[in-house]
């Protein structure tokens, strides 16, 4: 629609008749140009500086017109001469600077070259083949499965990385979990098979927490709650998750282990009443949807304050409404057929109540699982570009490259920097005990905000 206006306007500015005039100015977004990108000036000067009785005409001021320009991306190479020295006097040897190391051996690309392979293809979302046809229009012939190599290689130097990531995450008193598709190529078969991506979280920004956000991707060949439980080893708090029953793993009478409470989302049990409003006159569905809106309107007004503020507010003002609203479910609970679309809706929110109301006694729960529902998407555009992955170690190689990816761009880093900073600092020998130096968030210098 934008695009068609544009035209039509543009159209409209071209008519030179005589006395036409666009019956409404054109509205435009002109945007705003950071001050560090690099400023080429042009001087145009007037074709002649003598008026016209004479005289030398004189400045007396000027106008200045920013416009945004682009360099495309262009491939170079770096040419690196080690010398051999000897001495005439003598016979000791020859001399020479050791070779740098690389992060593909005798390979052709640098650490950025292959920095920017993995960020075009985990946050740009383009696939190694197309990567390889845009390489291919500067006259780089690479082969896609050359590109994979690079992937993989760099997916094995970040594993450090990775574990030290979703060990952080899981110091943390309250996490978000959620699991999406991920179709794998089963060998032999000529089919896919679906192995899961699960998420794991941390948004503590909402309650004014000290700790950086973060997301850790892990493959798992099934959905079982059986692999929930080994991602979480080690971890004891609250963890938010939607209504699948495999999270009921975690809180089994028998388990043993880490004390883990489930604080379910108020989002999932809001949209099945939607999808009922949906369909037409539906009065108590749009009653509960009502109500769960009146609780919203409430957490976008605390949020961002501490758990403290946050706490009090929700006891004062959104705890009644959770009281009424549970009076509410079971008096039309008691009046509805319970096979009925509305019916089943109100058994899901029944079903997980006491955990949708765990958000009332700590204001460090969020009322919903959106943090973690929010970090999957890139996922599933990949998902949807790439159709597969090759293999369950390439599906890995996934998990651990979009982890790092997200979890920069949750933190305002730009990947393309840190991914670029990181694998140098490792082929270069970073120390396995100073890994968690290597995390996104401790990369101030590489925030994107750090040049506005």
């Amino acid at each position: 629609m934008e695009t068609a206006i544009a035209a039509v306007q543009a159209e409209d500015e071209a008519d030179t008749s005589p006395g036409k005039r666009s019956s409404k100015p054109r509205t435009t977004n002109r945007g705003s140009l950071p001050s560090h990108l690099a400023r080429i000036e042009e001087v145009i000067e007037p074709e002649s500086l003598i008026c016209a009785c004479g005289g030398c005409l004189h400045c007396i001021g000027e106008d200045v017109s920013e416009r945004l320009d682009v360099v495309p991306a262009q491939f170079r190479v770096i040419v690196t001469r080690r010398p051999k020295y000897a001495c005439r006097a003598c016979t000791d040897g020859v001399v020479q600077a050791s070779a740098p190391a690389r992060l593909i051996q005798a390979g052709l690309p640098t650490e950025a070259t292959v920095a920017h392979v993995l960020v075009s293809k985990y946050a740009d979302h383009l696939p190694l083949y197309r990567q390889a046809q845009i390489m291919s229009r500067q006259g780089i012939d690479l082969d896609r499965s050359t590109l994979a190599d690079w992937v993989g290689r760099a997916a094995y130097e970040l594993r450090p990385v990775f574990d030290a990531l979703i060990t952080d995450l899981k110091r943390s008193s309250n996490l978000f979990m959620d699991e999406t598709r991920a179709p794998v190529l089963d060998p032999g078969s000529r089919k896919t098979k679906t192995g899961y991506f699960w998420a794991l979280a941390r948004d503590d920004r909402p309650w004014s927490g000290d700790a950086p956000p973060g997301v850790a991707f892990t493959y798992a060949p099934g959905r079982g709650g059986l692999h929930a439980e080994r991602i979480l080893q080690g971890f004891s708090g609250i963890l938010q998750v939607d209504g699948y029953a495999g999270y009921n793993r975690l809180i089994a009478p028998d388990r043993v282990g880490s004390d883990i409470r489930l604080a379910y989302c108020w989002a999932h049990a809001r949209r099945k009443l939607v999808e009922i409003t949906r369909n037409g006159a539906a009065p108590i569905a749009e009653e509960g949807v009502k109500r769960i809106g009146e609780l919203y309107r409430i957490e976008a007004e605390l949020r961002g304050l501490d758990p403290q503020t946050r706490f009090a507010g929700r006891q004062e003002r959104s705890a009644p409404l959770v009281t009424d609203m549970e009076a509410w479910l079971a008096h039309h609970r008691a009046r509805i057929a319970a096979k009925s679309p509305l019916g089943e809706a109100l058994a899901y929110i029944a079903k997980y109540w006491e955990g949708l109301k765990l958000f009332l006694t700590d204001g460090r729960i969020e009322i919903d699982n959106n943090s973690v529902e929010r970090t999957i998407r890139p996922i599933a555009l990949n998902r949807k570009n790439s159709l597969s992955a090759g293999h369950d170690a390439g599906a890995e190689s996934w998990a651990t490259i979009a982890s790092l990816v997200e979890t920069c761009k949750l933190n305002a880093v730009d990947p393309q920097a840190y991914l670029t900073a990181t694998l140098t600092a490792i082929v270069k020998g970073h120390k396995q005990s100073r890994i968690d130096e290597l995390l996104p968030w401790n990369h101030p210098a590489l925030c994107c905000k750090c040049h506005q």
